[in-house]
């Protein structure tokens, strides 16, 4: 980080305000009948009312980004990259307060909370250096006197749409690029976590400086404003992370509509950890328990399914058993606590219903217990046939089924027995044979003895088939959030045909 950087206050007063929408750099109360009532999903209380935002909100919140964006892109690339440091500094100052926001409003437990703004961190710092990255160039033109170039602009206007699962994260690995690289910013996070997800990070760049319109914040109902925000004309880009069915409606929206825009598109997951014949048992077992079950399993790369050759199937079982045992279930603030409660009721009832399911067509509960509240204690299932729901979907919870697999090639085969294509990983000695097997995974990404959940800010993440389009971090954000322009200069004028 430069020398110059600004020193900040160590004890920051905390952030205030949070129950407004953040709207050309003004704090507003937004304009629609509904409220959203942001509750604790351990306690259950209410953390803040928040009046929702209306179409007219919508209406200036755009109107302000795009009055905002040409000035801010005018900026000098280190005038730029200095908002994003200071804001990675103030991320460091405030990060208690940052992390009890993630544990009462998402569920996070402090482990995952740490690890979340650890992330956040990392793909703002990595976004410090895209203003002096962006790069043009000149190409051989194929008519004399000319000079053929191609400019790297900002697309303008960004819409991010963001889930509720890694909500600091998720949200800023698309609105921290998309601002450094000169574009202004329409946030829209996720109803569960309008303050993890959306106003914090409208707090960050202000306090680090951020221009006034630049980056507006709108939490609103998805019945009122949802497709609203994706149909209006002014973005260029909607990036979009969550599930693969609202991703295909947000997709058609964005292409039909009388202002077609860019999307990508970050969806489902039902990520294989493999594991073959000749794999470290043990080192498997432990990536299968931190894959599936950080966050209670509520991520999009979380081992949905284990697949074990059948030779050590049952020792493979024994050893993810003994770990899930010693996992401790309870209060998400606490420092030893690795699994806190489901984001909210319907998230579970669903995955009790994934739990009865498996019972009835005869798979084994190894460990299992009923919910307390929100809280859902781990659950491993064997004898799981790879067509059952709970093999064949996306669990988003602390249930791991585990599949026997003949060979390594019928291993490859179940692997990519999925509409999904996001993250994977496979368990060998022999690290040439884990890059075969890798390179025959149809996945975004692919991890060799290491667990499914990998998101690093200067790797390219995204998935193949239904898990989305596009690819974030990185020099391929970078690809995402600017656009070419191509621009000749004929110095000779030319021999036309007529």
């Amino acid at each position: 980080m430069p020398a110059s950087q600004p020193m900040v206050n160590l004890q920051p007063t905390p952030y205030s305000n949070l129950d407004r929408l953040a709207i050309a750099g003004k704090w507003v109360q937004g304009r629609s009948a509904r409220r959203n009532i942001d509750r604790d999903p351990y306690t259950g209380d209410a953390l803040v009312e928040i009046p929702q935002a209306s179409r007219d909100d919508v209406d200036s919140a755009y109107e302000a980004a795009a009055n905002a964006q040409r000035d801010w892109a005018a900026q000098l690339p280190d005038q730029r990259a200095q908002v994003m440091y200071r804001a990675a500094t103030i991320l460091d100052t405030r990060h208690e307060e940052i992390a009890s926001w993630l544990i009462r409003e998402s569920g996070s437990t402090r482990i995952k909370a740490n690890v979340e703004i650890a992330s956040a961190r990392g793909i703002i710092i990595e976004s410090a250096s895209f203003p002096g990255r962006v790069e043009g160039r000149i190409l051989a033109a194929a008519t004399a006197g000319q000079e053929s170039r191609v400019y790297r602009e900002p697309l303008r206007v960004v819409t991010v749409i963001s889930p509720w699962n890694f909500p600091l994260h998720l949200s800023m690995r698309s609105v921290a690029p998309a601002l450094a690289l000169g574009n202004s910013v329409i946030l829209k996070p996720a109803s569960d976590t309008p303050v993890t997800g959306g106003l914090l990070l409208a707090k960050l760049f202000e306090e680090a400086g951020l221009p006034p319109g630049v980056l507006n914040v709108v939490i609103g109902a998805g019945g009122e404003i949802g497709d609203y925000i994706v149909e209006h004309p002014t973005p260029r880009l909607i990036s979009f992370t969550g599930s693969t069915a609202v991703g295909r409606g947000i997709g058609r929206i964005a292409s039909s509509g009388t202002h077609i825009k860019r999307v990508a598109l970050e969806l489902g997951g039902n990520s294989p950890l493999v594991v073959l014949a000749d794999a470290d048992i043990e080192q498997a077992a432990r990536a299968a328990v931190v894959g599936r079950f950080l966050h209670q399993g509520q991520i999009c790369m979380s081992t949905n399914r284990v697949i074990v050759d059948a030779g050590i199937h049952d020792s493979f079982v024994d050893a993810v058993a003994d770990r899930v045992r010693r996992l401790r279930v309870g209060n998400p603030n606490d420092a030893d606590t690795v699994i806190g409660p489901i984001i909210n009721e319907q998230q579970l009832k669903g995955l009790l219903e994934k739990i009865d399911h498996v019972k009835r067509d005869g798979g084994r509960e190894v460990i299992g217990a009923k919910p307390t509240g929100n809280l859902l204690p781990p659950h491993l299932f064997t004898g799981v046939d790879p067509d059952w729901s709970i093999a064949r979907d996306e669990s988003f919870g602390p249930l791991l089924p585990v599949i026997k697999a003949r060979d390594e090639s019928h291993a490859l085969e179940l692997s990519n027995a999925t509409e999904y294509g996001l993250s994977s990983a496979v368990f060998t000695r022999d690290f040439e044979r884990g890059v075969r097997f890798a390179r025959g995974i149809i996945a975004g990404m692919t991890h060799i003895n290491s667990v499914t959940v990998d998101d690093q800010p200067n790797a390219p993440f995204g998935g193949e088939k239904n898990s989305g389009l596009g690819r974030f971090n990185g020099e391929w954000a970078m690809d995402e959030f600017t656009t070419a322009h191509w621009i000749t200069l004929q110095y000779k004028a030319p021999s036309y045909p007529f």
